[in-house]
This record gives structure tokens, sequence and C-alpha cells, in this order.
């Protein structure tokens, strides 16, 4: 209205009795397009409530993402590319960058295409769907958040890792040297974060530092490794047998349910079909044809795979029973067959450089250091999310040890202790390491106002392979008021041998919970025992096939 009074004009309608050269005419029109604006602001909060309440139920109004797919108008996970996403992240946690997830996944022509770029990785890693969240309107000033919409392909953890991640790969550049603890260490003053040198002595041998160049701290990296060498085989223990071993076959059963697969199977055959079907009726050529047949194909060849790992997973019935008795078999090992145990087992000290700076990548978020007087030493060790809420889970419900102190006669050392577990389960476990070893079983009291037990373990030989309280004294005695505490402890003599044929089955198998009795004999005879290998591997799946 401005502009046409500005310029001489003005507005005369056809349909309606609006001129707006006259005073009437001009309010007229005012309260016609005040009525008009209302009613489309109306429409405006109708739509949103709407579209708000269809996002809350897995309605998203996008193209569907990589690992998705719309299924009756809501996302779903999409099981045949489902595991290119997990792979994008978890090849990100542990260091890649995106050029070169983009490059690696070229060269292997993932989903028959060679045009990843790096803009497409980090597209995925930052988008909150694949967390289960949606973030509608991203690029308007006012974005709208909504939290556990879709069935996450990863965990919010893990995604929150990778962001953090990302924020520190983008100050990072190439190195020749490896860092174990580079983007871990914040200045004890100004609290930036450290760089990292290294100076090599006439003799090869490489010494590394690390430094703030405003605020003149300086100081060797074994500073660093002394501390962590006090729990970094307890790491590695648990990087291998909990997270390479045992959880990813748990979590299968849940995160990839049989029906699911089965299902998205079907799809992909009717999809195999409907292509060649096109082809015959002249849609497409031979070359595109063939293109669009390889990526079904490859998406059903997947889906196979995944079912077979599935049926053997259900087979096997892992529990996670089995992490602890792994772990109790693991530390009879070392003690009974501590050579086979230091040529099977890889440690900290084994490890290379680059591995162990994977392995503090992967556990460590970061390293709080403080100054007393001019040194510099280490405050907390502050560890991923993601890392220590399963395991402090596992070891609430009992089923992961840790290491306390405990006096051996008059000498100070450490024992496996382990949370509650009901009668009956720490009973099966008991049962199933004898089908190895022949362990003991005695019960103890533990003094709570001097905070100690006597074990005379030290006199006899004997070691203790785990100490577990027989009730669950946190809900009972939250307050610390009773005077003791029983506990039951689980020992090996030293005259108990391993009790199978096969030395390897010490190490690659655990005893089957389903095997009701436990065949001993001295003769050199074979026995039959049913066992669980604890690595699932290429091996295992060609004996099941």
């Amino acid at each position: 209205m401005t502009f046409l009074d500005e310029n001489n004009a003005y507005l005369d309608c056809v349909n309606d009795e609006i001129n707006t050269t006259t005073a009437n005419g001009k309010m007229i029109s005012r309260l016609l397009m005040s009525v008009s604006q209302n009613e489309i602001e109306r429409t405006s909060e109708r739509t949103k409530i709407g579209m708000a309440g269809a996002i809350k139920n897995g309605h998203i109004p996008h193209v569907a993402p990589l690992g998705y797919k719309h299924e009756d108008k809501k996302l779903v996970i999409d099981y045949s590319t489902k595991d290119i996403v997990v792979r994008i992240f978890d090849l990100y946690y542990n260091g890649w960058s995106y050029k070169k997830i983009s490059n690696l996944f070229n060269e292997e022509k993932v989903l028959g295409k060679t045009n990843w770029y790096d803009s497409t990785i980090l597209h995925i890693l930052e988008n909150e769907i694949y967390k289960g969240d949606f973030v509608h309107g991203k690029k308007t000033k006012h974005p709208t958040y909504y939290e556990d919409v879709v069935e996450p392909i990863i965990s919010k953890e893990m995604w929150e890792d990778c962001q953090v991640q990302k924020k520190k790969n983008s100050r990072s550049y190439k190195r020749t040297l490896t860092y174990l603890y580079l983007q871990k260490l914040k200045c004890p003053k100004c609290n930036r974060i450290l760089g990292g040198k290294a100076t090599t002595k006439k003799n090869g041998n490489t010494y590394f530092y690390y430094y703030c160049k405003d605020c003149r701290v300086e100081f060797k990296e074994k500073i660093i490794t002394d501390y962590v060498s006090q729990f970094v085989d307890e790491l590695t223990q648990y990087d291998s047998v909990v997270n390479q071993f045992f959880l990813p076959m748990i979590k299968q059963k849940f995160n990839e349910p049989k029906d699911q697969l089965e299902k998205e199977m079907n799809v992909q055959k009717n999809k195999l079909e409907r292509i060649k079907k096109a082809y015959i009726a002249g849609s497409f050529d031979l070359k595109e044809y063939n293109a669009e047949k390889k990526i079904v194909e490859n998406a059903i060849f997947e889906l196979e795979s995944k079912l077979s790992n599935t049926d053997c997973a259900e087979e096997l019935k892992f529990t996670p029973k089995d992490i602890l008795l792994k772990r109790d078999i693991d530390f009879i090992n070392k003690v009974k067959l501590d050579k086979e145990y230091q040529e099977r087992t890889k440690t900290w000290k084994d490890y290379t450089r680059t591995e162990q700076a994977e392995l503090i990548m992967k556990y460590v978020d970061d390293i709080e250091l403080a100054l007393v007087g001019n040194e510099v030493v280490v405050n907390q060790i502050n560890f991923r999310d993601s890392i220590c809420k399963p395991c402090q889970e596992l070891f609430e419900k009992g089923y992961m040890d840790t290491t306390k102190p405990a006096i051996f006669g008059n000498v100070l050392g450490n024992v496996r202790f382990s949370n509650y577990l009901s009668e009956e389960e720490f009973g099966e476990i008991i049962m199933r390491l004898r089908q190895y070893y022949d362990v003991g079983y005695t019960e103890a009291t533990y003094y709570l106002d001097k905070q100690m037990f006597y074990f005379n373990f030290a006199e006899d030989n004997s070691a203790i392979v785990r100490v577990f309280p027989l009730e669950d004294y946190y809900k009972l005695d939250p307050n610390c008021q009773m005077k003791t505490y029983q506990f039951g402890i689980i020992y090996i003599r030293e005259e108990d041998k391993f009790q199978m044929q096969e030395m390897d089955t010490a190490f690659d198998y655990i005893p089957d919970e389903t095997n009701d009795s436990v065949i001993y004999m001295k003769e050199p005879v074979p026995i039959s025992v049913g066992v669980k290998p604890v690595k699932f591997c290429e091996e295992m799946q060609e004996e099941t096939n």
C-alpha cells in the first residue's frame, strides 16, 4: 500500500469493492488483509501441530537417509544398508578421516558406487536421525528438535563421541610420529589442548613430550604412561573379552531380529523380480539392468550372511554370565598355563604405538592434569560414557569384576571382586568352571570395622579366582550399619590341572551351560563336554554351514 502511494498508483479490485484512492477503501483492504493473514497463520499453526504429531510417530517428511526406508509412511531401519552406517561411525570413532573412509568405500565399491565423497561421510556423521532423533527446520533460525522418534542405528553415546572427535580432528594435522595422548591432554594452567614434540637420541631411542607454548609447561610422556599402566592391561582385557566377543553377539539378537531380516530378504527378492520384468519390458538397457541387479544381489548376500550369523547366535545363546565365566577362566589360565597364556594373549606391551594410540583414542575422553609445585601430575582420567556405562551396568548386575586390595597373610595384594549374584547363578558358574578346572569354593567373613578379611591362601599355595558377596549388601545395608558381610570365594589349588585333552579349548572355548554333567577321567581318552567358542569367526560359520 505504501509503495502504491509513493508511485501515485492505487488498487482497484474487480470482485470486491476495494478502491485504495479513498480512506474507506484503504480501511476495508487492510481489514481484509488482516483476516487473510490470520487465516494463513492459523493454517500454519495447525500444519505445525499436525507435522509435530506425525514426526513423533515416526513419519519423517524427508527422503529416507542411508540405513533407513519408508514403510507405511514411517521411517524404519533398512537392514540391507544399516551396517554401512554402523561401519562409517565405527571407522570414524577409531580415528579414520572423512576422506579416508570415502576412499575406502570407493575402492570397495560399496553399494556398487564409486562416487563416495568426504562430504557424504560428514553429512551421515552429523545426522541426528541415526541416534533416533530428528531436527525439523535445521537451516532456519528456529529449528525444532524431536527426541526418540525413530529406531536408532547407533547409540546416542557413540553419536556424541563422534561429534566430540570431529571438533578435535578439526584442530589436528598429519604427523609422522604417533603421540599416544594427543588431543587428550589439557594445560593445567590455561586448559588449552597440549601440543606434542619428540627428540631422537644418538642411540636411536625417541622420547616424546607434551607442552603448552603460552604457559611454558612441558613434561615427558612417561609421566602419563606410568599412571595409565595401573589399569591399561585391564582395559585391553575388557576390549578383547567384552567388545570383540560377547557384546556384539548379545546385541545382535536384539538389534537384528530374525523376522526383520527375513522380511527384508523378501523385499529384496521381490525387488530383483521387478528389475527383471522391467528389463524384459524394455524399461532400461542391459548395462543399467546389470548395475541395478548387482546392487540388489549384494544386499541379498549381506542379508543371507546376517541370517546365518543370527541363527548361530541363537543356537549358541550367549549370556552376560559368559563374560564373567570367560574372565574367570582367563585368570586361572594365567595362573596354571602361564607360558601358553602369555603366548596367546596380547597385552599392552605387545601393542605397537599406533595400536596403543588407537586404544586410548577409543576409550579415553580426556586426561586432567594438575601442577604440584613445578611438577605435572595426572589428576584424573575421564573415560568415554559409551564405555563406562555398559561396563558399570555389567558390574552392577554381577557380570563384570574389578580389582580390590586384600590382605594375604602378612602380604598386601589384590583380589578380583564381583557384585552379588543369586545362589543359582554363581552355582552354575562354579559347575561350569569345574568342567575345565577342579576349582574349590569356600566362604569368609568380612569385618566392616577393620575393613578387611584374612586369607591364608598365600601359605597353602592356593590362588583366589574371585570373591563375591552372598547377599545384596548394597540394598540390605546402604548405610554400612552391619558389622560383618559374608562372601563366597572361588579358588584354585596348586595341584589342580586343566582337565581337557586339547589345550586350545582353554583359550578358545568356554563350557556350555546346557551341559548337565562333568566327565573327567585321568586316562588319556577323549572327553565329551559341551563348549561354546568365544570368538565368532569365518571358520565357525563354515562349520555351521
